[in-house]
């Protein structure tokens, strides 16, 4: 998602920081920082935790974006706060923060592993061909990123978790009487 939406800003992500690759750049006339902590995932909030430190972020200022088992494959979730859910990426981040959760996260759903494949597992094996087509999910995180930047949080949220209207099944249902 980060790579995505770098891409997106033309932020160059290249500049390696507190055990992450970051870019700083506008995001409309918002200045940003995109990092992606090059740490093991369990230990990322080593990295934020340094980031934030270092750059004096207000916790309302920090979006950490990361992936979840709880949540269908491809879809997105904002929050204003919360817990780590057990995720233990999470948990270090809240631990590095001084145990703050008052910050906002978007959660990228992966979906759950099918069958008899453990969690790890299915979190460090490949993609599949479907699964690679995610370039909708993560338009739709750029868009959410852009609108909480510059038309707020709430909006942004309301756009993220608002399920879009799904097109009647049957056409007959179309018809005006």
């Amino acid at each position: 998602m980060i790579d995505a939406i770098a891409e997106a800003e033309g932020i160059s992500v290249s500049t390696k920081q507190f055990k992450s690759m970051v870019g700083k750049g506008l995001i409309g006339d918002v200045p940003v920082m995109l990092a992606k902590p090059q740490t093991f995932m369990n230990a990322s909030g080593e990295s934020v935790g340094q980031l934030v430190s270092y750059f004096k972020i207000p916790l309302n200022q920090v979006v950490l974006i990361y992936d979840d088992l709880d949540l269908p494959f491809a879809k997105l979730r904002l929050l204003p706060k919360g817990g780590h859910g057990g995720h233990n990426g999470m948990r270090s981040v809240i631990h590095h923060l001084k145990q703050s959760r008052d910050f906002p996260r978007l959660r990228v759903g992966i979906g759950r592993p099918t069958g008899m494949m453990g969690a790890i597992g299915f979190v460090l094996r490949a993609f599949s061909k479907e699964e690679q087509e995610l370039d909708s999910t993560f338009l739709r995180g750029l868009q959410a990123v852009r609108i909480m930047l510059l038309e707020g949080f709430n909006k942004s949220a309301t756009f993220v978790n608002t399920p879009a209207p799904q097109p009647p099944e049957n056409v007959e249902e179309m018809k005006i009487t």
